[in-house]
């Protein structure tokens, strides 16, 4: 960027020093004032290599996230305002006298307003060994970068710190394939945002997953090898743990050098000491973010205190009386899998407090309210179901009486504050929804009414709530269709953030312009990066259409879910279940010896599923291929009881050996199965065929069904079990089979082409518009023309249908993905363990002591085989 002569540019000089999130909200509060481009020249000095990035979200870069993805800067801001950024050129010294700032370039840069968003840095408690080679700490996108090319070539890590930041990196090393140890000096994790009981439920959870928690014990030496690698780390309590690998997680400190060496003062324990203005002792010099000492005593380590400072230091710099006295901190995080939340005075720390707790240990679920003595909820803490947070977060702001028992917003399924669900609709207006910007319900029901915001892109885009930590997304994309429906105005209908179409347009767009990518949709017609909610949903349509490549190559792959990503059921121990399809529940004697043989080989579980397959539970992801080499030699294929596609079509023995059937039941089952297995759909599908009206094969619970007649078939949809069990309608009654087959054919493209993302067909049927007699005239009469068409993408289907499993088996290159450890390629996870019951194993739960690790030989019982140590 060209750099401004000082003899032509009248404006005053602004230094900022540092660009992580907290100085990047300074600059966008700045540049917000009216005017801000013709007072100031901004220079900002940034140590790391790159502009400001979004850290709360690091860890997702260990699993595929690029870094770019994280940037915060938008796209020509720092242009637009002539922002002089120079990456990687930390400042060095400041000289209050001579108003200048000197870099490590040995630039001397002077200024008439100072700000420093210096953050913070890592504590690494100074036992022996903490320099030794695989010793990390985690804060940056260099740190990942650092710890995944170390994972490369470890078995076991272990993760200094049971806080956030500790958790995140803990789950950070399991992605990676390491057996993971988590050490907290602390009686229990997270120590500073939830009490005993919720540490409990939160450590069951965690170790429930394979990773061992180690709590009231500190680092005391890390042992190294000849050449100074790490080899293992000795805690204070006797316990020696192997490791190849360690992170330092355990806490951060102010970075104040630059404010002591030139005299600012700084708290005893750290921290730039400044007023409510966010001003140093030094009246031109201000202190944002982690590096400051708040008015109030406190460093604030979380976001949102971060970007109310920032915002305070850059109202104050344009002359307003703009102050900072405090900040909500709470927490929404989704830690190892399990949902973690804290807010208000969760402790109840208030005096004449009263708790409310909730917990259930099966689930792994706690939750406890802090009600005051006027009635309010001051606080709360949610463990391993957290989805009530955005409601209770403001309510515990409001500081009203709540207007109904606190009870009854813990209990499941219970009504909200207002009598009904609860919600955000039931929230005063003065409610802060976004915490980290601090916005309120208010606010955003104006930008909705009165700022004509027709989407949630467009509230967040003008008021910058939901993005920050995004843990209020739900509420406020709740709040903006209620205020839109509330106005008259139609809600944007659009699949997410990144494409305003539904899943049914974006199924149109890629039929018609023949589009065999994500990246070129995206390009066409959506923006950003893709999400977690667009890129299976995309996935998903492009396989049904048939034009994709094979669903693990190349860009594919990074679309999936998680179970696609290994053509299996990932299990709560970070085990797979394989389930191999069986057309119509008809097996032969050799294939159950098989199935057994395999599952006994493997040391399997087995269970019987209720739409009579055999599932196989317990292999690692090394084990996967191993499987199915087996199974594809013997015939069988993948049951895709991992995709979103056809599980299975049930039948009962039918005429060929019930004497009340009246047709042959197993052969249509096995056919129907046959013609739609692999069929990727907006949810799963399932299906029966009975032989008769004793509806053995319970076809009417079933997406789509089948039920002889002494004359022909009938054919029920919309149909399903589950939380809300639905009956089937029947939909053509006494037909031949070749018109049975061309009528569910026509039924499930045209569901697949119409329905919403995770949609199944009950609740499409009873939205579509004119319900089932509409669905009669579009694919019995063809009311809409599309018959021939929806006919000609189910023959596609069936002529392009391959076996995924078979064809992961046929490429090495794409076996190389099922690895437990990279640098060990058939070595399973010594994580996942198991212990033996009722004759088969199970899942090694925490206070297992005799948990057995896959990779270990096994030997063979009277009736049982598990692993041995």
């Amino acid at each position: 960027m060209t750099r401004p002569s000082d003899a032509t540019d009248t404006r005053r000089r602004l230094v900022l020093v540092g660009h992580g999130m907290v100085g990047q909200r300074f600059l966008e509060a700045l540049y917000e004032q009216e005017g801000a481009d013709r007072r100031w020249h901004v220079t900002v000095l940034a140590e790391e290599p790159r502009p400001a990035y979004d850290r709360v979200h690091l860890t997702a870069t260990f699993t595929g996230t690029r870094a770019e993805e994280l940037a915060l800067t938008p796209p020509g801001f720092l242009d637009a305002h002539g922002i002089d950024l120079r990456l990687g050129e930390p400042a060095t010294a400041i000289d209050r006298e001579g108003s200048t700032v000197t870099t490590a370039s040995g630039a001397r840069i002077g200024y008439d307003a100072l700000v420093l968003a210096t953050g913070s840095y890592p504590f690494v408690p100074p036992v022996p060994g903490h320099d030794a080679d695989g010793c990390h700490v985690y804060r940056t996108i260099e740190d990942v970068a650092a710890i995944r090319s170390r994972a490369a070539g470890a078995r076991t890590g272990v993760v200094v710190g049971g806080g956030l930041l500790g958790l995140e990196a803990a789950g950070a090393l399991r992605a990676l394939g390491l057996r993971t140890h988590v050490v907290e000096f602390a009686p229990r994790l997270m120590a500073l945002q939830i009490d005993d009981a919720g540490g409990a439920a939160l450590r069951r959870k965690i170790e429930e997953l394979g990773v061992s928690v180690h709590t009231g014990a500190g680092a005391e030496r890390i042992d190294t090898d000849a050449d100074g690698r790490v080899r293992a780390l000795a805690l204070s309590d006797g316990t020696v743990l192997d490791a190849d690998l360690v992170v330092f997680s355990a806490g951060v400190r102010p970075r104040d050098q630059l404010a002591r060496d030139c005299g600012l003062p700084v708290g005893d324990r750290g921290g730039i000491v400044v007023d409510t203005g966010c001003r140093t002792a030094d009246p031109r010099v201000h202190a944002i973010g982690e590096c400051a000492l708040a008015a109030d005593g406190r460093v604030y380590g979380l976001v949102a205190p971060g970007y109310a400072m920032a915002e305070t230091a850059a109202r104050r710099l344009d002359g307003e009386d703009s102050e900072f006295t405090g900040a909500d901190t709470s927490t929404k995080l989704k830690l190892l899998g399990v949902d973690v939340a804290s807010f208000g005075d969760a402790h109840g720390t208030t005096e004449g407090a009263l708790d409310v707790l909730y917990a259930d240990s099966r689930a792994g679920v706690y939750k406890k309210l802090v009600i005051g003595p006027d009635g309010s909820l001051l606080g709360g803490i949610l463990v391993g179901d957290a989805d009530s947070y955005a409601t209770l977060r403001p309510l515990a702001g409001s500081r009203a009486p709540l207007s109904v028992p606190p009870e009854q917003l813990l209990l499941p399924d219970s009504a909200g504050p207002a009598g009904g669900p609860a919600g955000a609709a039931a929230l005063p207006d003065d409610a802060v929804i976004c915490s980290c910007h601090n916005v309120s319900k208010g606010t955003i029901r104006a930008a909705v009414g009165e700022g004509g915001c027709a989407t949630v892109a467009a509230v967040k885009k003008c008021t910058k709530a939901g993005t920050g930590c995004g843990s209020c997304e739900k509420a406020l994309t709740t709040l903006v269709t209620d205020e839109l429906a509330a106005t008259g105005t139609e809600t944007a209908r659009g699949l997410c953030e990144h494409f305003t179409h539904t899943r049914a347009e974006l199924y149109e767009i890629i039929r018609v312009k023949g589009i065999t990518t994500f990246t070129r949709l995206l390009a066409e017609h959506g923006s950003g990066q893709g999400c977690a909610v667009c890129k299976p949903t995309v996935a998903s349509i492009l396989a049904t259409l048939g034009d994709t490549p094979y669903i693990l190559d190349g860009e594919q792959a990074a679309l999936q879910d998680t179970n696609d990503h290994f053509l299996a059921n990932l299990q709560r121990n970070g085990s797979y279940s394989v389930v191999p399809r069986v057309p119509g529940g008809e097996i032969t004697p050799d294939g159950l010896i098989t199935i057994g043989e395999i599952a006994r080989d493997f040391g399997l579980y087995t269970k019987i599923t209720g739409g009579q397959r055999i599932d196989m539970f317990g292999a690692t992801v090394d084990q996967l291929p191993a499987i199915w080499r087996r199974l594809v030699d013997a015939g069988f294929e993948s049951g895709h009881a991992y995709g979103k596609a056809l599980r299975t079509v049930k039948s009962c023995v039918g005429h060929t050996w019930c004497r009340y059937g009246v047709q042959d039941s197993v052969a249509l089952a096995i056919d129907l199965e046959l013609r739609y297995r692999g069929l990727r759909a907006p949810h799963k599908l399932k299906s029966a065929v009975s032989g008769c009206a004793r509806e053995c094969a319970e076809a009417q619970s079933k997406d789509f069904g089948v039920i002889a007649t002494s004359t022909g078939w009938n054919l029920y949809v919309g149909g399903n079990g589950g939380m809300t069990p639905r009956h089937a309608d029947l939909l053509v009654q006494d037909v031949d089979r070749t018109t049975l087959i061309r009528t569910i054919d026509r039924f499930l493209m045209f569901y697949i082409r119409t329905a919403d993302r995770l949609e199944r067909t009950a609740p499409w049927i009873e939205r579509l518009e004119g319900g089932l007699d509409h669905l009669r005239a579009v694919i019995l009469d063809d009311a809409l023309g599309i018959c021939a068409e929806l006919d000609a993408l189910m023959d596609r289907h069936v002529g392009t249908y391959q076996d995924e499993w078979a064809a992961t088996l046929d490429d090495p290159e794409r076996l190389r993905r099922f690895a437990s450890f990279v640098n060990a390629p058939g070595t399973p996870d010594p994580a996942v363990r198991f212990v033996p019951e009722r004759a088969q194993i199970r899942p090694a739960r925490p206070g297992d002591a005799d948990g057995t690790a896959p990779s270990a030989p096994l030997i063979a019982g009277p009736a049982l085989k598990v692993r041995t140590p």
